[in-house]
């Protein structure tokens, strides 16, 4: 029998600590103008607690004990919980005009990932979808997704579906946050290029954590993230602070071709660009995509191989050609299809990656 899952009991309203006091005074036989004397307090300040109205002070506490036999942090703990409510269901009050927000994050993919908990209610769900972008507010997460600052060149998909886009890029901002780093260091970022495309003829289980491991030595979080809903992109780039900066390479059945030239790709923005976010779409709009793609075929394959490269007409020479070059087979074929435009030539020889559920 599967067990049902349980939720926290929540109630929609706050009990003031006057009225303990209140039930305290009558079992004590007490009329409220004896506990004024006794306490010291007016009848008046008396109402006004009884009501919830005015706080017990640590001071008003102090006599309460004296008094009632009911010590101090008692009444202090009352007190405290009481604010505490008033103010979580202000809270529930102002979130509840936010909700419909929600219908624009992909709150069901997070779900599913387990970076959002399934709650029930809508106020409940939002708090903890604000939780996962570290804000207090849909206003500051507009303030920080929706600004024209946010980047430096907007992608039409991240105008258009900004929540998801949002989501992705925030799975890899908790993904590059939990990777130590040494301080960002530019010239050992391009000492260690070389040597990831190197890497390139390894499988992931070994490139993958050497990678990372070699980026990190630079400055540079390589965060692999499973690509959202409605956000077809290859990467993004965004530095976390001044020293730090973040690679973010999507991961669902990625031919190896285009995933190396995702990464050296964003590797020349870390290299050339300002620190904002650059999202890889594709698109060759400003002249830093540009520069960008010649960045990354230059590296993995320099321009003048490219004549062999559409010459060739076999598996064999493919692959001769990718070991003189120190590199995947795969990355050869997928420059002979580029160039050619002949899609289904060597296809047989790009792997396709897969990686482990993140």
């Amino acid at each position: 029998m599967k067990a049902l899952k349980t939720y926290p009991f929540e109630p929609d309203y706050a009990v003031s600590p006057g009225e303990t006091l209140r039930e305290v005074m009558e079992s004590l036989g007490m009329t409220q103008a004896e506990l004024a004397t006794r306490t010291g307090l007016t009848v008046q300040t008396l109402n006004r607690i009884f009501n919830g109205i005015q706080p017990i002070t640590y001071e008003t506490a102090n006599k309460l004990e004296l008094v009632t036999g009911v010590s101090a942090r008692m009444w202090n703990n009352l007190e405290a919980q009481y604010r505490e409510q008033l103010t979580t269901l202000e809270e529930r009050e102002n979130l509840k005009a936010d909700c419909a927000w929600l219908k624009t994050i992909p709150t069901k993919e997070l779900i599913e990932r387990g970076l959002l908990t399934d709650e029930p209610d809508a106020v409940a769900l939002l708090r903890s979808a604000l939780a996962f972008y570290q804000v207090s507010s849909v206003e500051a997460w507009h303030a920080i997704w929706g600004e024209p600052k946010v980047a430096a060149r907007r992608s039409p998909c991240f105008e258009t579906r900004i929540g998801p886009a949002s989501a992705w890029i925030r799975q890899g901002e908790l993904k590059a946050q939990a990777i130590q780093c040494q301080p960002y260091d530019r010239e050992r970022f391009q000492e260690v290029l070389p040597i990831i495309r190197g890497l390139t003829r390894e499988t992931p289980k070994v490139f993958e954590p050497e990678m990372k491991r070699l980026c990190a030595s630079a400055g540079v979080a390589v965060a692999l993230v499973r690509e959202m809903k409605k956000v077809p992109w290859n990467g993004a780039t965004k530095w976390l602070g001044a020293h730090k900066a973040m690679i973010l390479l999507c991961l669902r059945g990625k031919g190896e071709d285009r995933f190396w030239f995702s990464f050296f790709h964003e590797a020349s923005h870390i290299l050339n660009d300002n620190k904002k976010l650059f999202i890889n779409d594709g698109t060759e709009d400003d002249f830093c995509e540009r520069r960008a793609n010649l960045f990354a075929a230059n590296t993995l394959i320099p321009s003048q191989y490219n004549d062999r490269i559409c010459a060739c007409t076999t598996d064999r020479e493919i692959v001769d050609l990718a070991n003189e070059l120190g590199i995947a087979p795969g990355i050869v074929a997928g420059r002979h299809q580029h160039l050619t435009q002949k899609w289904s030539h060597f296809k047989n020889l790009i792997r396709q990656l897969q990686w482990e559920a993140s």
